[in-house]
């Protein structure tokens, strides 16, 4: 018996676009066919994007979808790729076999296309209609399992969550005497998410005994990033093949003859943690500026490390001439950080605005009198206003500066800082924004990450004191512990939802665990109306974690 041919088609798919979908899969089966596969296995939910979340809900999309899915079997057949077996991950619908006569409700579905038309449809999943994996079973435990025959081989299908279930279909599938088991996966990045992938893969395939195909979405939706990195791994649990992480890619592995060695495919290196980070950020703002229409982005740089890093982010993701940068000084911007958004913007090549502040604040506040907190909020409320009215003006997807260091503590100004459509660091603290911003640097000089060998971020914004720039001498280390510090912390109280009691058995002092606890809790309702941001941590704001804005719930102190 010959061996099989697979192609890993990680595509970036456009949520809600048919056609375009419909596409990028005939392109991934053409260029498959072309490299001698018989047997191709695209993402889950390809043919609609992912997540679908409440489009789910609506009949008109699940009738189109599986209209636009008919009508691709079709097109391969026309295009004399009808023999090519490929199984593609889309929106289903089916009735609950306890209840009959029930609506039929919305499935997560493997479509197996072959000879012109769908040859089998996989239903495992009652499809989410909030976050990621909100799914549940509807259907009995006696379902068929999804085996196909291709070219006398016994290729076993699951769907992405399959394979965390213990004692599920992969139980089941044991059983079967299987040749290889394949997964379509759309799977969100996290870090250090890639080597938990492979892990718990390694341990599907050596219980089933066969190859497992692991095929991953890439690609920006909303605040999620898909990162691909596809793989193959054996019944023993050694990596045979793997796509790259961030970029469409087909990875071809061939499964041998029943009796013949597995042999490895291509490979490539671990990405490290910041370039990983880094790159995820790129693709989430990528995604969601191209997916969304807009033709560039605006923020403000003020010469500090944060709208640095943004903007690095931002020209890396569309390149320097679809970022506009403006300088907003007031009275108490110094001439470093003015000079330093200036060099910024010239080695990125982005179009570069100065706009001060001074003559709007003044006017403001010759008509209604503040002083203190609230004449600084007000500078960065004049910031913000500028920002949107250009946007409103020229079309720019306004993005938010802010990390999450400040966004945990409240350390900005809603309305102000806060405005935008997208913050790109909204999931990455400020010790990391130093960090990726050193490795982009590296990176350049390396010639390991985009065209130019210059490093992008003036050495100054990552080495001089962080400040708001809002009073006299003002530092960011005025209002709040040192970063090191804070983030230490905040890691263990957000990301761990460790209490009171065992921050202070970590021996942070009880001082400094009060008052940031109370700063955490506090900063809630800002928290809700920050803009969205790429999701690149186990807890994310707004997606993953989220406290009661009213509540008299505290920490015990003072004790």
């Amino acid at each position: 018996m010959a061996g099989l041919r697979i192609a890993l088609a990680q595509v970036d798919t456009w949520l809600g676009d048919l056609s375009r979908n419909a596409a990028t899969v005939l392109d991934a089966c053409r260029a498959a066919a072309g490299a001698g596969a018989r047997l191709v296995v695209l993402p889950e939910m390809a043919m609609t994007g992912y997540p679908v979340e409440d489009l789910a809900l609506r009949r008109s999309f699940r009738a189109a979808t599986a209209a636009a899915v008919d009508a691709l079997a079709a097109r391969l057949a026309d295009e004399g790729l009808g023999d090519l077996v490929v199984v593609l991950g889309t929106i289903g619908e089916r009735t609950a076999q306890e209840h009959e006569d029930a609506p039929a409700r919305p499935t997560n579905q493997a479509a197996v296309l072959q000879g012109g038309a769908v040859r089998h449809r996989y239903d495992k999943h009652h499809l989410p209609n909030y976050g990621v994996f909100d799914e549940f079973r509807v259907f009995t435990p006696g379902d068929a399992d999804c085996v196909l025959e291709v070219d006398g081989r016994r290729v076993g299908v699951v769907i992405c969550e399959d394979i965390w279930q213990e004692g599920g279909p992969v139980a089941r599938l044991a059983e079967r005497d299987l040749d290889v088991l394949v997964v379509p996966n759309a799977s969100p990045f996290e870090e250090g998410k890639t080597d938990v992938r492979t892990a718990l893969a390694a341990r599907r395939a050596v219980q089933v005994g066969a190859p497992l195909v692991y095929t991953n979405l890439v690609g920006g939706q909303d605040d999620l990033v898909f990162d691909g990195g596809s793989f193959v791994v054996g019944p023993d649990g050694t990596t045979l093949a793997s796509a790259p992480q961030f970029v469409e890619h087909l990875l071809v592995w061939d499964l041998p003859e029943r009796g013949e060695p597995l042999a490895p495919g291509p490979q490539v290196p671990d990405l490290t943690p910041d370039e990983a980070v880094y790159r995820a950020l790129v693709t989430g703002l990528a995604g969601y500026v191209e997916k969304n229409g807009f033709r560039s982005v605006v923020l403000g740089m003020s010469g500090g490390i944060d709208s640095a890093l943004v903007a690095a982010i931002a020209a890396d993701a569309l390149g320097g001439e679809r970022v506009v940068g403006v300088s907003m000084p007031s009275v108490y911007s110094s001439g470093h950080s003015k000079d330093d958004a200036a060099d910024l913007a010239a080695r990125l090549g982005a179009d570069y605005r100065v706009q001060p502040i001074a003559p709007m604040v003044d006017a403001f506040l010759g008509e209604l009198p503040l002083d203190g907190l609230a004449e600084e909020n007000l500078q960065a409320r004049v910031r913000g206003v500028l920002l949107m009215a250009l946007s409103n003006q020229e079309g720019h997807l306004v993005l938010a500066t802010g990390n999450k260091t400040e966004l945990a503590v409240g350390y900005s100004t809603i309305y102000g800082d806060a405005v935008g459509g997208y913050a790109p660091l909204k999931d990455v603290d400020k010790s990391r924004v130093w960090a990726l911003s050193r490795w982009r640097n590296t990176a350049a000089v390396e010639g390991r990450f985009g065209t130019s060998t210059v490093p992008p971020i003036p050495e100054s914004s990552i080495t001089k004191p962080p400040s708001a720039e809002l009073r006299p001498g003002q530092v960011d280390q005025d209002s709040l512990p040192p970063y090191d510090v804070l983030d230490r912390l905040l890691d263990a109280y957000v990301e761990h939802a460790e209490g009171r009691d065992e921050l202070l058995a970590r021996g942070f002092e009880a001082d400094l665990v009060d008052r940031v606890l109370t700063m955490v809790d506090r900063a809630e309702w800002k928290r809700r109306q920050y803009p969205l941001g790429p999701k690149v941590t186990a807890l994310a704001f707004g997606r993953d974690r989220r406290l009661p804005m009213t509540t008299r719930w505290r920490e015990e102190m003072g004790r």
